[in-house]
């Protein structure tokens, strides 16, 4: 009994893996203040890495950037100091919203 609880626990915690497999790497925090919308919209269509994920922060004022890919669950608590990036399977950015 043991064995199979322990089977289909980690079953259970392989569900929670990012779907097709990690995204790309968040860059060190490089910005100070709350988040800013303003001229986000630019990255959109772009390919998800590192280094854009740095642009985004420089951009945005955030001091942190959370990568959403798809199929990813996320916590819905309102932070005014990140930065929350989706892209889709292509790795292209759709969104870029703070909270």
């Amino acid at each position: 009994m043991r064995v199979a609880l322990t089977g289909w626990m980690a079953l259970a915690l392989a569900g929670c893996a990012g779907a097709n497999g990690p995204g790309p790497q968040t860059p060190p925090a490089a910005a100070e203040g709350p988040c800013r919308h303003d001229g986000l919209d630019r990255f959109v269509g772009q390919k998800a890495s590192a280094d854009i994920g740095a642009q985004l922060l420089a951009a945005s004022g955030a001091k942190t950037l959370r990568w959403g890919g798809p199929g990813m669950a996320m916590t819905m608590d309102f932070r005014a100091d990140r930065l929350t990036v989706s892209y889709d399977e292509a790795m292209s950015i759709t969104s870029a919203r703070c909270g």
